[in-house]
């Protein structure tokens, strides 16, 4: 006879006396370990050993990257499969988080939607409009979510800012954006050689900085302003360090107008140390955020600013990944920043900016009846 644990008897009891069961984890499969951001999970289900997601398999041809990590989080190597159709045929996962490079989430989508897998992908959801469009039209094809994991979604400060500007009012219609997102390089940050050898190249990242943190912007701007669509792209790029990143960009300014407001997007490999922050200018007053938690706002009849403070239940989760489980139990409602909607169009507006920067021409964008 098996005996189990007091401890374990009593939470089951008290689960059952109200009407709750056990959660089971969301069973989930990585693709790519060639993006550093796979850290984070592999954190979270090896090492701090968190219920909410199990890993069921990971897709990774690098064999060797693959051993690199199994002796770093101490997973089993019979989780690895060298394609993406092997691990989903063997494991059966319930969803699927994208880890490799941004040209090929459009090869996870095409892999998994059919199958009815649901599918999270780093930041930017794809290399071009074209692509995005494709996925987008998959996922709802199939009914899957189809979401882009950016690390300001699980920004406090964030949240608070847009209920001060939006669902508060606090600081009178909007009229300026200015997002600031980069770090002073890839390469000077030692990111891992397989993540930089993909980041830096056009064709498998879609640009340098330009999309690597111009994403941001896009994401925070179309989000603040309720899904609106700019009326025009105006993009600027730099080599500032050819030496180093030959091939891309290290430098980006996007400018975007609306109607009633402008967004500035500050994108940089040149930064002297790694910024996440944003300006949000109303009518009667401004929000900035500094950090992921630090703020500072003024508001109209102020005769100076003050510091806020926002905390981590202002954001929809803990993690990209507690969030997706819980998603996918139905226990949360849709983030609007992670969501296939706003992404559609950060990509457009991507797109765009690239198109303005090689023609140093403003893209207007066709607005939709």
């Amino acid at each position: 006879m098996v005996r189990i644990p007091l401890y374990i008897a009593f939470l089951l009891m008290s689960l059952l006396a109200n009407g709750q069961s056990p959660k089971k984890p969301i069973r989930i499969g990585i693709v790519g370990l060639v993006h550093s951001h796979v850290h984070g999970i592999l954190n979270k289900a090896f090492r701090q050993k968190q219920t909410d997601v199990e890993i069921v398999g990971i897709a990774e041809p690098n064999r060797e990257l693959a051993e690199r990590f199994a002796k770093q989080y101490g997973y089993s190597m019979s989780l690895v499969y060298p394609t993406i159709a092997e691990m989903l045929d063997k494991t059966k996962p319930e969803a699927v988080t994208d880890f490799g490079r941004i040209i090929d989430h459009k090869k996870t989508v095409e892999a998994c939607a059919p199958r009815g897998i649901h599918v999270m992908v780093e930041k930017p959801l794809a290399t071009s409009f074209a692509d995005a469009q494709q996925m987008g039209s998959l996922a709802k094809k199939h009914s899957v979510q189809l979401l882009t994991n950016y690390e300001t979604t699980w920004y406090g400060s964030n949240h608070k800012a847009f209920a001060l500007a939006n669902s508060e009012k606090a600081i009178g219609d909007l009229r300026k954006i200015v997002v600031h997102d980069g770090h002073q390089g890839p390469k000077e940050i030692n990111v891992n050689k397989e993540f930089l050898d993909w980041l830096t190249d056009p064709a498998t990242n879609g640009a340098g900085a330009l999309f690597d943190f111009g994403c941001y912007g896009a994401n925070l701007s179309t989000w603040l302003l309720r899904n609106q669509r700019p009326l025009s792209v105006m993009a600027v790029t730099q080599q500032i360090k050819p030496d180093i990143y030959p091939k891309v960009d290290d430098e980006a300014t996007i400018i975007l107008t609306y109607p009633k407001t402008q967004t500035i997007i500050q994108a940089s490999w040149n930064w002297p140390f790694s910024r996440k922050d944003m300006e949000v200018y109303g009518q009667t007053g401004y929000v900035f955020t500094v950090d992921g938690t630090r703020m500072r706002l003024r508001q109209k009849d102020d005769k100076a600013e003050r510091s806020l403070e926002a905390t981590s239940t202002d954001a929809p989760a803990a993690d990209p990944f507690a969030y997706f489980a819980s998603l996918l139990r139905g226990e949360t409602k849709p983030d609007e920043l992670t969501s296939l909607e706003n992404n559609l169009i950060v990509m457009e507006i991507l797109d765009a900016a690239r198109q303005s920067a090689k023609t140093g021409k403003a893209v207007s964008l066709k607005q939709k009846l």
